[in-house]
């Protein structure tokens, strides 16, 4: 495993290798950036419940990784050495999705010129991801509600019952309750599929994890573009971690190939930004958490914000903790304390 480039901003929390799951963590979560405390929090539970075989809805907005958290759901349960078989189904054609799901018969409509198994049959055994559900026409959402009450099916044209053992995992970017006032999704059904909800946080409302994203993108896209950009500038990342993100994850992950493509080596400047994210960042600005329609933990945005600090005196000092004490005007014994408590690494 190659090292994490090295990110030159003093402001930064230690940097985890390869996107960095954590040394605890199981090949489960292989592949998700995820050091901040909703995250930590989302992995504890996962891990709880990959064994229960409960159906689990995921919600989060466009680009913020239902489908990294729903494979692994399947990963880390009992049925991991089965298929794990993923549909969008939004985006899918209506008169397409069922047999999609279900299967077909040959001649059961034109252009059935066999017979076709469908994404449940395949997965029996194993795990079926339901992605953008919330997009699902009533007719199907009928069909759906009986394969998770009766766990069997028709395939379209056919009259024989096929029965499978699924785990169902479910996600949307939708509010289904509001859908469900709304008439657009079925009550029954969403009370069958809200059985355990996990929602991830937007990449705005999990600000620090954006460094080990940075990290985690340079380090994958030198080793598959042929690159060697290794670094960023304090100020090219503190503008990256005020920014916004509306498409979240993918955004970033977008973003950083364009960079790093064009830039090829050296480091990412603040002028290698786009010129509108440059424009929108808050000028000489503390980076302070944004405060959520589900509200925010003080406790946790304050052990943030210290943690952010210690690290960037510790940066400064080159890690001579007793200089390092000095500019924070707290005692070396403290700031050791402090160290340890929130695990603080230097970088490679």
């Amino acid at each position: 495993m190659q090292n994490s480039p090295v990110i030159e901003n003093d402001a930064l929390n230690e940097i985890v290798e390869d996107a960095v799951t954590g040394s605890d963590k199981t090949d489960a979560f292989d592949g998700i950036v995820g050091e901040s405390t909703k995250m930590q929090d989302i992995f504890r539970l996962v891990e709880r419940v990959a064994d229960s075989d409960s159906t689990i809805l995921i919600n989060g907005e466009t680009g913020t990784g239902k489908g990294l958290i729903a494979q692994a759901i399947h990963r880390q349960s009992y049925r991991r050495g089965q298929p794990f078989v993923s549909i969008n189904c939004g985006a899918i054609p209506e008169n397409l999705l069922e047999s999609e799901l279900f299967g077909h018969i040959k001649g059961s409509f034109t252009g059935a010129t066999a017979n076709k198994v469908g994404k449940f049959e395949a997965a029996n055994g194993g795990t079926i991801f339901l992605d953008e559900i919330g997009d699902m026409s009533q007719d199907l959402q009928v069909k759906i509600l009986k394969v998770l009450e009766e766990r069997c099916f028709e395939p379209v044209g056919g009259c024989k019952t096929v029965k499978v053992d699924v785990r169902i995992v479910a996600a949307t970017h939708r509010d289904l309750e509001e859908e469900v006032q709304k008439g657009n999704f079925r009550e029954d059904l969403f009370y069958r599929l809200y059985v355990i909800p996990i929602k991830l946080p937007a990449l705005r409302e999990r600000r620090s994890d954006i460094p080990h994203f940075v990290a985690h993108f340079m380090d994958r896209l030198n080793s598959t573009k042929n690159t060697s950009v290794d670094s960023i500038s304090e100020e090219a990342l503190d503008v990256m971690i005020q920014h916004s993100w509306p498409g979240n994850v993918r955004e970033l992950a977008n973003l950083m190939e364009r960079i790093v493509v064009i830039k090829g080596q050296g480091e990412i400047e603040i002028d290698d930004l786009p010129l509108k994210m440059r424009n929108d960042a808050p000028k000489n600005s503390i980076l302070s958490p944004e405060i959520t329609g589900d509200g925010l933990c003080l406790t946790t945005a304050v052990s943030e914000f210290e943690k952010r600090l210690i690290y960037q005196s510790l940066e400064k000092t080159k890690w001579v903790k007793n200089r390092a004490a000095k500019l924070l005007h707290v005692k070396r014994t403290t700031l050791v304390e402090k160290i340890k408590r929130y695990d603080l690494q230097k970088c490679a």
